[in-house]
């Protein structure tokens, strides 16, 4: 099967040209810059005019919430949200039930991808105070690296031991850990003053003062300090603060992660959207985000995640401390981020590299993330000037509720490539197809 995408903006590597894309089965076959008149017969044409033609989206940060919490969420829905939205490659969180902190669970992961995922997939390892020992038996080829959660977490995630902490850094490599940083004892007290000065459930336009910026840089410059000390490979999750960044951008072996959420919402959002922005670590002042969006271009910020994590909407009622944390994000990510594009806050080529190259780069994803002669071809086709507005019908996340709901965006992803099988085309969608498992630093 061979296919040309023509006429589009391909973006790619830090330039944006004019050309066609070609695609041979599931690999990029040839870009060709400038358009000419080409008498080869292609099985498929698909005309980019006025479009831009971009890798596709590897999102290193989602919860899809199977096994165990499938009320919420499943491998299949999610990975529909994330074909409609671009994403062609996602590596999911081990927080599920069982948590994927055993060789088995893990295996029993890839089955499920395997199974049901329409884009391609990877698992993260979780640590815990007690299972280091089994970090030289995963296979480095599979997973993009070891989640650990420094601040509060599901059951026994979170590693709170000063030597298992140690250990972790001190065994993970080759493999990278991504960390989640708050210091719980400081959120634990913050929660206690909270609640007798507001009640027991504090409205949540408390949470940013609960889940606090303290708790945030503490937990983080204790990660940094153990990764120097371990020369231990460290990838900070969702960074929510301004005085957090300072700690990055001096080393490539220490990077932080941006979320959408943290980019496009501020605490001045709660009065509007309540819980349904509730997320850890919180939202947190304009300021924060100002500080964070200009980080997105001078070094300080790694990778755009999402933190895409599903809930039934009957979980987000309640405050500060009765409604749970976590949004669906996945389906929105880019339309998003390219919104920020036209506000002036990065180029459609940074944003590029911070979706697909880095995350790419970052955790030795083989074969994906550029688009280049022999790479798998996972495309995304999006056309500006072509507002459009979100509501329920269109949300593919099984909880069917988002904090964008009723937001017009301006762009639209009109296809999207997984392995160069055209898995979304204009809304309509191949729910046979099946991705494939990603593989690292081979």
């Amino acid at each position: 099967m061979k296919t040309r995408i023509s006429n589009g903006i391909i973006v790619n590597e830090g330039r944006s040209f004019n050309g066609s894309l070609i695609i041979s089965d599931d690999r990029i076959a040839d870009i060709i810059e400038k358009e000419g008149t080409s008498h080869e017969h292609f099985d498929r044409e698909v005309d980019a005019t006025g479009c831009f033609v971009l890798p596709g989206i590897i999102d290193s940060h989602v919860h899809f919430r199977e096994p165990g919490l499938t009320q919420k969420a499943d491998i299949e829905s999610e990975s529909r949200a994330a074909a409609y939205g671009g994403v062609t490659s996602f590596f999911d969180m081990p927080n599920t039930i069982p948590q994927t902190t055993t060789l088995e669970a893990l295996d029993e992961k890839f089955r499920l991808g395997r199974d049901h995922s329409h884009v391609n997939y990877s698992f993260f390892f979780g640590a815990t105070n007690d299972n280091v020992s089994l970090f030289p038996h995963l296979d480095v080829h599979r997973i993009p690296g070891i989640k650990l959660f420094m601040g509060s977490s599901t059951g026994n995630m979170l590693v709170d031991k000063q030597d298992a902490l140690e250990s972790v850094f001190r065994m993970a490599s080759p493999l990278p850990v991504m960390a989640h940083c708050e210091d719980t004892g400081i959120i634990n007290a913050n929660m206690k003053a909270a609640k007798e000065k507001y009640g027991s459930d504090p409205d949540v336009c408390h949470h940013p003062e609960i889940r606090s910026e303290e708790a945030c840089l503490q937990s983080t410059r204790s990660a940094v300090s153990m990764a120097e000390r371990f020369g231990c490979r460290l990838h900070v999750a969702h960074i929510s603060t301004a005085k957090e960044l300072e700690l990055f951008g001096k080393s490539d072996g220490i990077t932080a992660e941006a979320t959408v959420s943290h980019l496009f919402f501020c605490d001045e959002d709660y009065s509007r959207l309540g819980t349904l922005i509730k997320c850890n670590p919180a939202i947190k002042t304009k300021e924060d985000r100002r500080v964070l969006r200009l980080a997105l271009s001078d070094g300080r910020i790694t990778t755009i995640g999402t933190d895409h994590a599903p809930h039934q909407l009957s979980d987000k009622q309640g405050g500060a401390a009765k409604a749970v944390s976590g949004m669906p994000m996945l389906q929105f990510s880019l339309v998003a981020m390219l919104e920020l594009v036209d506000e002036g806050v990065l180029t459609i080529e940074r944003l590029v590299e911070l979706m697909c190259h880095h995350p790419s780069r970052l955790f030795d994803v083989y074969g994906r993330g550029y688009l280049r002669q022999g790479c798998k071809a996972d495309v995304v086709v999006v056309k500006p000037h072509s507002p459009w507005t979100v509501d329920e019908d269109c949300i593919q996340s099984k909880c069917k509720w988002s904090p964008m709901a009723g937001h017009t965006f301006q762009w639209q992803v009109l296809h999207t490539f997984c392995n160069g099988h055209h898995i979304y085309n204009k809304g309509v969608f191949d729910e046979n197809y099946r991705g494939e498992e990603l593989r690292f630093r081979i």
